[in-house]
């Protein structure tokens, strides 16, 4: 395929491009048609727009000349001449302080400055249809000049000329560079200023616990807060809890006013914290008073107010009383919070003279009510729904509820209701119900013989251990049918109490003994007999706490008991367990000789002259009971009889205390007091019991320690006794 030429080309100009040459014919670099070199194009019949030229500084131009005519071509060919054109060059602004910038070649001699003459001469073409004429330009370009075909322009998108850049070090800089100095010094002189200020007088609107030191110099501040606040140094805080107050002594408390340091920490000490400088003439200071803290004291205090406050939470727990479940109802708890209550006891001192409220927090059980009711369904109900078979080796026996329950209680165990079996309650049950298994232990002891403490050693059995079994039951406590089961192997049983632990207790003399007597009446024989074959043979070991009613037991016809009198409600009634106050009162008077720690006794409600006064006690089983403690380091032994009673003579009550002697004791006692006188009274219900008037009094009690014959301490006891009225059986006679 041909291709066909362009109509305004001819053959002769599809060849190689015309290159320049000079006089001698040598080709010119960077000259010809097509060229990008920098230089000037000349078409024919064209004005020449000198203002198109990159603008260059007159100084640092150099003449350029244009290429000689060809000789070779006829005059008429000759292009017009071009004038000559000075080409200004638009100079950037100088600084002043800066030196002119000297071109490389120097400014262009026998020419002005700032100017650059440059004649242009331009070939004709031989088609005439086209003349190019490329002058490179042999200029030194200024810094910051880009040549041209650069990428940095500086025109914008038309074409137009932009401004030059100013420099960073031109006149606006400096002038920008000393404003900005003359600033930070004129703010460092008035932070160095402010800082002088403070110290010299109070913040604006300042107030220390309500007392106004606005703009105030520190002295008179502290005048100001010393005149208000120090007359309330000593003045009570009073707190409240629901209908209690409490009132705080502030020494008692620990807290004191710091007058220097309440106006020092109020603004009025010299600070280079700016927000304290603002604040001598702007805004609102508010401060409380400095205190002097005794943070022992002030703890000591807030600990004496939870102890009426605080209010123990009550963990859902479920008992097994007579074999029956029993649920206790979860209850929150309230305790005082301590930091909160220390914050508002030091808001409150000196500037506030209403109750502050108690702070407090309410402690949740671990259990609610629904969980309780879930545990007594699932886990309660079915632990008592029957007995557990027991089997060892080829023996099978029945361990009944009864045997189980009294050590078995469902509580709170990591936060959830569990069955727990005491080990030690279910040994003694355990061991009575399972005689078929083995050989039952046999405790060591201590008796009284021939008038000398004798070690009675104790037997190991065959049987179930304790531990082991309370582990296993629990499993079977909640299944049913053949899975109500456990399987336990019968082992060598050691006594609870073994010989070594007897004689390890030294009970080797008798320490105190006392006696009372009462009147004849059979159910007093009985009572009391029973009572002290109960009581006999006891031993309280060291630091061990001895309950009369956990000893004893309850006062029922099933434990040996019949009915007698007593007094309940100041007078004389018709009870189960009437006479058993004699022994109460005997072993009391035992243990005061002896030596041991009073817990809890109870003087009858009126005087009973067979008694000793002031030293007598009586119990009640659920209420009332007589405890002492042990506090020496020997183990005690307690014997207990009865002389019976005849319609002759007097029955006689003996208790008496075995251990090793630690105590002398004296007793003592002041005269009566307070007297109180009787009234009469009428019964005539079948339950009366006619008595004489009983006046009433009170009297203190003295028990005085000694050691090998000196005085050690001496405790005091009031006893105080209400009169009893003269109870007349019958109906109230009618006045006239």
């Amino acid at each position: 395929m041909t291709e066909t030429p362009d109509d305004n080309t001819s053959g002769e100009n599809q060849g190689a491009p015309d290159v320049a040459k000079d006089a001698d014919g040598a080709e010119l670099l960077g000259e010809g048609p097509g060229i990008a070199e920098p230089g000037l194009v000349v078409e024919p019949d064209a004005e020449i727009d000198l203002d198109d030229e990159p603008d260059v500084a007159a100084e640092d131009a150099a003449p350029v000349e244009a290429d000689a005519p060809d000789p070779d071509k006829p005059d008429a060919d000759e292009p017009e001449e071009v004038p000559e054109t000075a080409l200004e060059a638009d100079e950037p602004v100088a600084d002043p302080d800066e030196p002119e910038p000297e071109s490389a070649d120097g400014p262009a001699e026998d020419e002005p400055a700032g100017e650059t003459e440059t004649a242009l001469e331009q070939d004709e073409p031989a088609d005439q249809t086209e003349a190019v004429l490329a002058v490179p330009l042999a200029v030194p370009l200024a810094d910051g000049l880009a040549e041209p075909g650069a990428d940095d322009d500086d025109t914008d998108d038309d074409g137009t000329d932009l401004p030059p850049a100013e420099s960073g070090d031109g006149p606006s800089s400096h002038r920008a560079r000393r404003f900005v100095l003359a600033l930070a010094v004129v703010v460092g002189a008035l932070y160095v200023g402010g800082y002088f200020l403070t110290g010299t007088r109070m913040p604006a609107n300042a107030t220390i616990g309500g007392v106004d030191v606005s703009g105030m110099s520190p002295s008179a501040a502290r005048s100001a807060v010393d005149k208000a606040l120090s007359p309330n140094v000593d003045r009570p805080i009073t707190l409240e809890h629901d209908k209690t107050s409490f009132e705080i002594e502030p020494k008692d408390a620990g807290l004191a006013l710091d007058v220097d340091r309440s106006v020092s920490e109020a603004g009025g000490q010299r600070s280079w914290d700016p927000a304290d400088i603002v604040g001598l003439f702007i805004g609102d200071h508010a401060t409380a008073p400095a205190l002097d803290v005794d943070d022992a004291k002030l703890q000591s205090t807030i600990g004496t107010i939870s102890e009426t406050v605080n209010q123990d939470v009550v963990e859902a727990q479920i008992t097994f009383p007579k074999a029956k479940p029993v649920a206790r109802q979860p209850k929150p708890g309230l305790v005082v919070a301590r930091a909160d209550a220390q914050t508002a006891i030091r808001a409150a001192y000196l500037v506030e003279e209403d109750p502050v409220k108690v702070p407090t927090v309410v402690v949740e059980p671990a259990v609610d009510a629904d969980g309780l009711a879930k545990a007594m369904k699932t886990i309660a109900e079915p632990a008592v729904s029957g007995p557990v078979t027991i089997r060892s080796g080829d023996k099978k026996v029945a361990l009944p509820v009864t045997a189980y329950a009294p050590a078995l209680v469902v509580q709170i165990v990591d936060n959830q209701l569990t069955p727990q079996l005491d080990p030690k309650k279910l040994a003694k049950p355990l061991t009575d119900s399972t005689t078929g298994i083995g050989k039952k232990a046999v405790d060591a002891t201590v008796r009284i013989e021939k008038g000398k403490a004798v070690v009675v050693p104790g037997k190991a059995g065959i049987g179930l251990q304790p531990e082991e079994m309370a582990t296993k039951l629990i499993p079977a406590l909640t299944k049913t049918g053949d899975e109500r089961m456990v399987e336990i192997e019968a082992k060598v049983v050691d006594p609870e109490f073994t010989t070594r632990d007897a004689k390890a207790l030294k009970i080797t003399e008798k320490i105190s003994s006392f006696d009372t007597t009462f009147p004849y009446a059979e159910y007093r024989n009985i009572n009391q007999g029973r009572a002290a074959e109960l009581l006999n043979g006891t031993i309280v070991k060291p630091g061990e706490t001895f309950s009369f009613n956990d000893t004893v037991g309850e006062r029922t016809p099933g434990n040996g008991f019949v009915s007698g009198t007593v007094i309940n409600g100041g007078v004389f009634r018709e009870e189960l367990g009437g006479g058993v106050s004699q022994v109460v009162t005997t072993t009391y008077n035992a243990s005061f000789f002896g030596g041991m720690e009073d817990v809890e006794h109870h003087p009858h409600a009126f005087y009973i002259n067979r008694y000793p006064v002031g030293r007598e006690a009586t119990v009640y089983f659920g209420s009332l009971d007589l405890r002492f403690k042990n506090p020496t380091d020997y183990g005690v032994l307690i014997r207990s009889y009865v002389v019976k009673a005849t319609p002759s003579s007097p029955g006689i009550m003996h208790v008496e205390l075995w251990s090793t002697k630690v105590w002398d004791i004296k007793a003592g006692q002041s005269a009566r007091r307070n007297a109180r006188s009787p009234g009469t009274q009428y019964d005539d219900t079948d339950r009366c019991v006619p008595q004489g008037p009983i006046p009433g009094f009170d009297i203190d009690i003295y028990r005085t320690f000694y050691k090998a014959g000196k005085k050690v301490k001496t405790e005091t006891d009031t006893a105080r006794y209400q009169a009893a009225d003269h109870v007349i059986c019958g109906k109230k006679p009618e006045s006239d």
